[in-house]
């Protein structure tokens, strides 16, 4: 999928860009300009840059909890820890009390991120330099087994937005990039397939949506199925990845990153099954419970561009309804994908 992986990278920052609105701050602007081998390189410049900001601003600090056998008492007595000490003759107390520290989660995070960018050989030595000299100011931070972290707990204060941009990140180089060795270390695999990319894919069209079009009311809303008796309770969730209304008019995208996309079949190509049945569905739902005419509700699958010789981009008057199949190239310059979404923002608000 990569005919020019410079620009192929570059819009990867792009969609990050949109993703997380703090990477569109002036601290960022030149990594725009800079040409990147690999996707490493390019999460390494971005974290040099946000950590290195935050680290101007100082670095979140918290109250954890530490226990310790102590002469004079300090916070609470831990009443099993101190008989424990009296029964071996020590003349102590067992002592619980907090420590302001930055020896928080977020920090942890940032530092276990890094460190895996530090240690990967496809980072380049400039990169690896400015953050090793970052992490000396995380001497007292631990690091953390990605697995333990509970990303959708996570609780960011008002003014936190770098905070906010830099675990994004961090999660997104973790939870999409991470594999265990036969050993139980962790390291970065490479960036290719479509589970590695589909979330930001979808969040990015979103975004996209949100900002450049204010005037569209862009979501990713459930769609209620249009029953007409009979509880749906064990009927699934229709999610939409991107659900864009103007007045009456609905067009709900559904978003697909991969590797191949259509299915092939003695040479025959034809569009994924399940994806066509699954806008359909939506479309349909969405459709009965339409305040407005039946068929002002459409729908599209936009798929992510590929190197295959099929890309599809048909458009298809299904009962009433048209469903659109189009290919996003993310090997073009960004302003052709850009004038794409727009086009169909457009047709939307004629």
């Amino acid at each position: 999928m990569t005919k020019d992986k410079n620009i192929f990278i570059k819009n990867i920052y792009y969609m990050l860009s949109y993703a997380f609105t703090a990477l569109n701050f002036t601290e960022y602007s030149d990594i725009a300009a800079e040409r990147f081998d690999n996707v490493h390189n390019l999460f390494a410049a971005i974290l040099a840059k946000g950590v290195g900001q935050q680290l101007r601003q100082g670095l979140c600090r918290g109250y954890t909890g530490c226990e310790e056998d102590m002469p004079l008492l300090r916070g609470k007595i831990n009443m099993p820890g101190t008989l424990k000490d009296r029964a071996a003759g020590k003349r102590l107390l067992s002592c619980r009390y907090d420590v302001l520290s930055e020896n928080v989660l977020f920090n942890r995070i940032l530092k276990t991120t890094v460190m895996l960018l530090i240690r990967h050989p496809g980072v380049e030595a400039a990169y690896k330099s400015v953050l090793k000299k970052e992490m000396m100011y995380f001497a007292d931070v631990d690091e953390i087994s990605p697995d333990s972290v509970r990303w959708s707990e996570m609780h960011f204060r008002r003014g936190s937005q770098t905070y906010r941009m830099l675990i994004g990140i961090c999660r997104f180089v973790l939870e999409g990039m991470l594999l265990t060795t036969d050993k139980g270390e962790y390291r970065l695999a490479s960036f290719a397939d479509e589970q590695r990319m589909c979330r930001l894919y979808e969040k990015f069209i979103l975004e996209y949506y949100i900002r450049e079009y204010p005037a569209l009311n862009a979501r990713a809303s459930q769609i209620p199925w249009s029953l007409d008796s009979g509880a749906g309770d064990l009927l699934p969730v229709m999610q939409s990845d991107v659900t864009l209304t103007y007045g009456n008019r609905t067009l709900i995208i559904d978003a697909k990153y991969y590797a191949h996309t259509t299915q092939s079949h003695y040479n025959m190509h034809t569009l994924h099954s399940s994806n066509l049945y699954q806008i359909f569905a939506y479309v349909k739902n969405k459709a009965s419970l339409s305040g407005g005419s039946f068929n002002d509700v459409s729908g599209m699958l936009l798929y992510a561009g590929t190197d295959e010789s099929v890309q599809p981009n048909v458009s298809y008057m299904m009962s009433g309804n048209m469903i659109s199949v189009r290919t996003l190239d993310l090997n073009r310059d960004f302003s052709e994908i850009a004038a794409q979404l727009n086009a169909a923002a457009d047709e939307l608000m004629k």
